[in-house]
């Protein structure tokens, strides 16, 4: 490798650490960025500083937010009643679209998965339980995607759950077994909230 496109090299394999970017999409991002204007480029670097350093979670559901309580459990006006489990933040704003759902949610950030060293103490289902002791919680929608890691991630956090006296329920089949909610459509995915069914 030449010592003059070391920086290329080096801005490639950055995008190559995003989820989903292969080689050649990482390529042709890294030569994008060295084409833009200067200013343009290191406003696009401003922006990704800032939004890791502004972006926390949500002292309360666990989801990003700029305040240490997110603007959806800081909504009076939601059913704090009802809590929507999901994998990650992005089925959040999936399932805001629908403007179905009117609760409230809790991120996991992640599935059990033994395989890749996922174990539940590694998720934030010690904070589901603390939120369900410490308030009117009455249902618990498992919201995770409907691959083996997300059926048994929201099976173990049923057995959890149910003993407590909070009802479990799971997002109906409308959404295809081994997709992932963020790809799923509006319609497909109010229908699967509305034909949630009790898993226990």
């Amino acid at each position: 490798m030449s010592d003059n496109l070391e920086p290329i090299e080096r801005l490639t394999d950055m995008f190559r650490r995003l989820d989903g970017v292969g080689r050649k999409t990482a390529e042709r991002y890294a030569h994008n960025i060295i084409s833009l204007p200067e200013a343009d480029a290191l406003e696009f670097a401003e922006a990704i500083i800032k939004a890791k350093t502004e972006i926390k979670r949500c002292t309360v559901c666990c989801n990003i937010s700029t305040g240490d309580v997110c603007d959806i459990c800081g909504n009076d006006e939601r059913d704090h009643t009802t809590v929507c489990v999901v994998e990650d933040p992005k089925a959040v704003m999936a399932i805001e679209k629908t403007r179905q759902f009117r609760g409230v949610y809790h991120v996991l950030h992640g599935t059990i998965s033994p395989m890749r060293g996922v174990t539940p103490d590694k998720l934030t289902i010690k904070d589901l339980l603390a939120r369900i002791n410490n308030s009117e919680i009455s249902e618990v929608i498992l919201a995770t995607n409907p691959t083996v890691e997300g059926e048994a991630t929201a099976m173990y956090i049923a057995k959890l759950i149910v003993p407590l006296g909070v009802k479990a329920t799971r997002i109906a089949n409308g959404v295809p077994v081994g997709g992932d909610l963020e790809y799923t459509d509006e319609v497909t995915l109010r229908r699967a909230l509305e034909g949630r069914y009790s898993m226990l």
